[in-house]
């Protein structure tokens, strides 16, 4: 059971500008321990608003958030027990730019990227005309591909049909750009472009994120989830950069970064995972996942 609790702090400058700075506090508990949770979320929120206190900076309590993942049983329950101090968490909110539920689902997030997209692509549209396609491109990666990629490593593992409404968008920028009609088939369009589809795009991110970490390019957080496995005798899988990959008995467990990147891994050639530079391997990766995803 995790609990999270945002807070909204202002700082005050000398001139006179306010900064929001968000502040995650996150609490890994047992579900049999609400009380515990409670206290050890009131304690913290105490001593950060003293902390605050003392360095002349205030607590936005309209803006502080609590959240809680779980099993839904777990989550009634620990809701119940926060709402006993005065906390009430919510089942949605937004931190960096990405909506965060209770149950990981990413849906409220796919909603918003879904509106705000599609909001975008209509008024880029009406460009067409008066823009060259290049110039046109680049609107559609500032405005849309942006938005589809932006935190995309939070991705992974997630259903097909929540994945589908990211790949709408992208398919509808395609069509625009190419003027393609609705009724034609859209992996040729795609292909012409040289565009991953979103669930390559995703993993690509995962893959990345991997080899930055296991160069020393990443933070120390990604770097720990990973292992490289080290045979007892003298075998040949001892040279080829292969991770260990965690146990896990649930679908969630298998949407983990920790245990979706670390497969994703262990299948790249070795060509690819040795690769000299960042450079060298997301051109080589792209390749092989565009290779994969149209050949």
């Amino acid at each position: 059971m995790c609990v999270c609790v945002c807070v909204c702090v202002c700082v005050c400058m000398c001139v006179c500008v306010c900064v929001c700075v968000c502040v995650c506090v996150c609490v890994c508990v047992r579900a049999c321990v609400c009380v515990c949770v409670c206290e050890s979320l009131c304690g913290c929120i105490e001593q950060i608003n003293n902390w605050m206190s003392h360095n002349f900076l205030q607590l936005n309590a309209d803006k502080t958030e609590v959240i809680v993942f779980g099993k839904k049983e777990d989550r009634r329950r620990i809701t119940t027990a926060l709402e006993t101090k005065g906390l009430k968490a919510k089942d949605t909110v937004k931190n960096l730019g990405v909506f965060i539920d209770s149950e990981l689902t990413f849906n409220s997030h796919m909603k918003a990227i879904t509106k705000s997209a599609f909001y975008h692509l209509k008024n880029i549209a009406k460009l067409r005309g008066l823009m060259s396609k290049q110039d046109l491109e680049k609107l559609v990666h500032a405005f849309i591909s942006s938005r589809v990629d932006y935190c995309n490593g939070l991705f992974t593992g997630l259903p097909k049909k929540t994945i589908k409404q990211l790949q709408l968008i992208q398919n509808a920028a395609a069509r625009v750009l190419t003027r393609t009609k609705r009724s034609d088939h859209i992996t040729p369009v795609l292909m012409s472009l040289h565009w991953l589809p979103v669930s390559y795009r995703i993993d690509f991110k995962a893959l990345l994120l991997v080899f930055k970490s296991l160069n020393g390019m990443g933070p120390n957080y990604l770097f720990d989830m990973f292992q490289l496995y080290a045979p007892t005798r003298s075998l040949r899988s001892l040279q080829k950069n292969v991770l260990v990959e965690p146990v896990v008995r649930t679908k969630c467990g298998e949407a983990a970064f920790s245990c979706y990147a670390v497969k994703l891994w262990n299948q790249l050639p070795e060509d690819i995972k040795n690769a000299p530079t960042v450079g060298s391997f997301k051109s080589r990766l792209k390749t092989k996942l565009f290779s994969d995803a149209f050949c």
